[in-house]
């Protein structure tokens, strides 16, 4: 039986960085050119929001 389930968890969790996760803490880290340790910094400092977190690495 196919899932019919909607894709809204998906989408919400598309929109944060979770800093505890390595992959995606690695794959912020490659999209904006900063370090790990830069991503963990402003998860920390602005939250998980993936749009606040690329605007403090300065990715616009």
């Amino acid at each position: 039986m196919p899932n019919t389930g909607t894709t809204r968890g998906r989408n919400q969790d598309r929109v944060k960085v979770a800093g505890g996760q390595d992959h995606e803490v690695k794959y912020e880290a490659g999209k904006t050119g900063a370090s790990n340790a830069e991503v963990k910094s402003a998860v920390k400092s602005v939250g998980n929001s993936r749009k606040k977190v690329e605007d403090k690495l300065g990715k616009n």
